[in-house]
């Protein structure tokens, strides 16, 4: 793999806008800012930034409830993103959608849907409005562990299998469905292992090494726009907090979660970087504070704008 210093650059910022950005929604949401819940996306930044690296503005994706990482990784626009999350006419669904349903066509980003595995045949879908269109396009598709359970899952991934559909099946997987173990749900060690089934790749990935998950979904934009079919990637993970703002996840053991924090996917890409001569820390600090600033920004655009008049309820909407 022969990455750029700009590409690898690039990356290290946008898991930083990631980072940055729900680390400051989760403050907004302690000062009852932020209307409903939301399910934060931290310490998962590797997964949408080595997926989305890949891709380009014309390729889709569809995202989950905890979905603002695959949207800023994807090109979405944080300014417009926060104004989603905070409710304001100025976001990208007008304050209709919120935290968990943010979309925007304009950058293939298909939509986020709170209905665990529900976007998995959205992704199908679209991998054969590709196919039948001729178009070398990819759909990407997130989804976590526990939706690896649902019938959506193997009913999208079969149809994409037995009609070589451009799709990337990516797992996300955390360990947790909510507040419940992998082990307790499932008797294979990995959620690629069911790939076998449907006679499509299967890869199976360290979840917070950005180089790593970027490599696997390379390979797999390769068979896509071949027209070989589908891949299923599994990315090994951890989320930083709890399942959403409310659960403290004390069912998680204290020294898994010390193992995990302590294989943070940005100090690892920081690290790359200095070792690897590509930047200073110095400059690595000028970043964060860039990155930083732009947040800032985004959250001022938020505050500042008003929230949608009662009767635009009734705009928008199709029967």
């Amino acid at each position: 793999m022969d990455l750029s210093k700009e590409k690898k650059i690039a990356m290290y910022q946008d898991m930083l806008k990631i980072r940055l950005f729900e680390e400051k929604v989760f403050e907004l949401y302690g000062q009852n800012i932020v209307p409903g819940t939301i399910h934060l996306y931290a310490g998962e930044e590797a997964v949408a930034v080595g997926v989305c690296t890949n891709l380009r503005k014309e390729d889709y994706i569809v995202s989950t409830h905890r979905g603002h990482g695959h949207c800023i990784a994807k090109g979405a626009r944080l300014d417009k993103t926060m104004a989603e999350i905070l409710g304001k006419k100025t976001g990208y669904c007008k304050g209709k959608g919120g935290s968990m349903h943010i979309a925007d066509f304009s950058i293939g980003m298909l939509g986020a849907t709170a209905v665990v595995g529900a976007g998995i045949p959205i992704a199908t879908g679209a991998g054969l409005s590709i196919k039948l269109r001729g178009t070398d396009q990819v759909a990407a598709c997130f989804f976590g562990d526990g939706a690896s359970n649902q019938g959506t899952f193997h009913e999208g991934v079969n149809m994409a299998a037995i009609w070589k559909l451009p799709v990337l099946f990516i797992c996300e997987n955390n360990l947790y469905a909510m507040g419940t173990h992998q082990r307790r749900v499932m008797l294979v060690k990995h959620v690629m292992e069911r790939a076998v089934a449907y006679g499509i790749p299967g890869v199976c990935v360290d979840g917070n090494n950005v180089l790593e998950v970027y490599e696997a979904t390379l390979e797999a934009c390769k068979r896509a726009r071949n027209g070989d079919g589908p891949t299923l990637i599994e990315c090994k993970t951890y989320r930083r907090k709890g399942h959403s703002r409310w659960d403290p996840a004390t069912y998680r053991p204290k020294g898994e979660v010390d193992e995990w924090l302590n294989k943070d996917p940005i100090q690892r890409m920081k690290k790359h970087l200095i070792v690897d001569g590509v930047f200073s820390e110095s400059k690595l600090i000028e970043i964060e504070e860039e990155v930083m600033n732009s947040i800032e920004e985004a959250v001022k655009f938020a505050l500042d704008s008003p929230f949608p008049q009662p009767e635009e309820a009734l705009e928008d909407v199709y029967a």
